[in-house]
């Protein structure tokens, strides 16, 4: 038994010795092996991520796709709940109509609305945003209008200063963010910053809507006026929902269809 015992360790002192010599040989014989293993699987973890991250890309271009739709839907809602708000304040019929075309020459300044006589719209009517006047409709169509903005040249609009009451004629100056106010003499009491609003002289717009906000006073000893330079309240070249406006005075021809016009 003794003898056994010895050469068993013996054996195993040997066969420790041995597989100390024997494993680089077994580990560059497997090298190979592992080698090939260890590519397959980098190029399937590879593959993987690349078909992962082509996914991934996808489905980001169509969550933007779906943010950009619901910025979009929000950024409506929000005019348009300005625009109902600001429909409240004027206690007049009216009627939501969208822009179709913009035409802003230099000297020529007017828009085409979706909306014309089957919804009862007139020669002259008032076009309002949610800000202020825009202008008014120079012609109707069976489907469309042509509005001519208060900026252009020969549009004119009867206004006074909210702050005191002085009233005063606004024209368009051609430019686009500009209208200038005519017969206030060089000692009336106007201010930078004050708000005009529509008279309702005329009966055409209606009255206490914002114009616009005064920028800038030229006071010439030569001249028998004052240069008023007013900022129109309106979003002229942004707004793409407007109101159509028919006074409480109003007694021209209908609509149509009056389930189009909102009575407030």
């Amino acid at each position: 038994m003794m003898t056994v015992d010895h050469r068993y360790s013996h054996l195993e002192t040997v066969r420790s010795a041995l597989s100390v010599f024997v494993y680089p040989v077994q580990y560059v014989v497997n090298l190979p092996v592992t080698f090939i293993r260890w590519t397959e699987e980098s190029l399937v973890t590879h593959n993987v991520l690349i078909e992962e991250n082509e996914r991934l890309r996808k489905e980001r271009l169509v969550l933007n796709s779906k943010l950009q739709k619901f910025e979009i839907l929000e950024s409506e809602n929000e005019r348009l709940r300005k625009l109902l708000e600001s429909s409240f304040k004027l206690n007049d019929r009216v009627l939501i109509a969208e822009l179709l075309a913009v035409d802003m020459q230099p000297f020529r300044h007017t828009v085409v609305i979706n909306k014309g006589k089957r919804e009862g719209a007139y020669d002259g009517q008032p076009i309002v945003d949610a800000n202020g006047i825009m202008g008014q409709i120079v012609h109707v169509g069976p489907f469309s209008s042509t509005v001519l903005l208060i900026t252009d040249p020969t549009h004119s609009i009867p206004v006074q200063i909210n702050r005191n009451g002085l009233r005063a004629i606004a024209v368009g100056t051609g430019q686009r963010q500009s209208l200038q106010l005519e017969y206030l003499p060089n000692n009336a009491d106007v201010r930078m910053g004050d708000l005009i609003v529509s008279s309702g002289l005329g009966s055409r717009f209606p009255s206490g809507y914002p114009v616009g906000v005064v920028t800038d006073i030229k006071l010439d000893p030569a001249e028998p006026f004052a240069k008023v330079i007013v900022a129109p309240s309106a979003k002229l070249d942004q707004s793409r929902e407007v109101l159509l406006v028919w006074p409480n005075n109003y007694s021209g021809p209908k609509a149509d269809n009056d389930g189009y016009a909102v009575n407030l």
